[in-house]
């Protein structure tokens, strides 16, 4: 890549700290659990509680996951969630909080998950798989509150109290590593010099998320998107007239990767190589349940108003 540095030479450098657990089983034990928590943006439950609230449309998702912050408006939530259209933003905040206080869509959105795992899991939600699960999530997720330097959107869920039913405590805690793993993965990002829609774009065009979803989920126009398309195709990171990765490109995304795994090792390495191991072993069919009850509907996604 012409004025950049391979990021194949930057996987390891030897002033960083010594891996102190394999990064594959940091990926596992997030992987494994992430339906659990990413459900919510997706589920007819939240919905009808925002609207309650007369929060609607694409305005409580931006509202739910930002509450913790406090009342914000748009800039920062722009900054913190990353790769949505400003304009996107500035359509839902700070409106929304003149409809509802943080605190009120906070509690909304606890039982909009409540409710939604309850109908997924059936019976199961009260049951030992999930105590334990959830169990070894919290205790990651109160390491990594010792780590919350450079991660905003993370510390503020990380200060929210935590509730007692063991499956809403599962739905916390992922949400909190959701977030450290998010936080730390801009980080990559930004150190591999990549604004947020060049991130969707080479997303897109590693064909492991359809771009019909980005493009419409994140707000960005033809323009702006063919834009992006333009300047990563001469950066030398995407090919071909249905944009691929390039090799480079291929070698930034597996280094970008490589560190946010990296990044988000400190919350799991309390848990160890077993304890990792054990919550994907109990996530995993948590997770599949969710999945087959449709709650991670991507349809659902409201696309932005013209």
């Amino acid at each position: 890549m012409t004025g950049t540095t391979d990021p194949r030479r930057l996987a390891e450098p030897r002033w960083q700290q010594a891996a102190v657990i394999d990064r594959a089983l940091v990926r596992q034990a997030w992987r494994a659990a992430e339906p659990v928590h990413g459900m919510i943006y997706f589920v007819p439950e939240a919905a009808e509680r925002y609207a309650a609230l007369g929060i609607t449309g694409r305005a409580g998702y931006f509202a739910s996951r930002a509450a913790a912050l406090g009342p914000v408006g748009a800039e920062p939530v722009t900054a913190a969630f990353f790769n949505f259209n400003p304009r996107l933003v500035a359509d839902a905040l700070p409106a929304a909080w003149e409809r509802a206080t943080p605190a009120a869509v906070l509690a909304a959105r606890s039982e909009a998950a409540g409710a939604a795992l309850t109908r997924a899991l059936g019976d199961a939600v009260r049951g030992p798989a999930v105590v334990e699960a959830a169990g070894l999530a919290r205790r990651a997720a109160e390491a990594a509150a010792a780590h919350p330097q450079g991660r905003p959107l993370f510390a503020a869920h990380a200060a929210l109290p935590w509730p007692e039913q063991p499956h809403l405590v599962l739905w916390q805690a992922q949400t909190v590593l959701r977030e450290f793993r998010g936080d730390g993965h801009v980080a990559a990002l930004l150190l591999a010099g990549l604004t947020g829609l060049e991130a969707l774009v080479l997303h897109a065009a590693s064909g492991e998320v359809p771009e019909r979803f980005l493009r419409r989920s994140r707000g960005w126009s033809d323009e702006q998107w063919a834009g992006a398309v333009d300047g990563l195709r001469r950066r030398g990171l995407i090919e071909g007239d249905d944009p691929a990765l390039s090799d480079d490109g291929r070698a930034q995304r597996d280094w970008i990767e490589a560190a946010t795994d990296r990044l988000a090792t400190p919350a799991y390495a309390v848990l160890g190589a077993e304890g990792c191991s054990r919550l994907a072993e109990l996530a995993r069919p948590l997770s599949q349940a969710i999945v087959a009850a449709g709650l991670l509907k991507v349809d659902s996604v409201d696309p932005p108003k013209a």
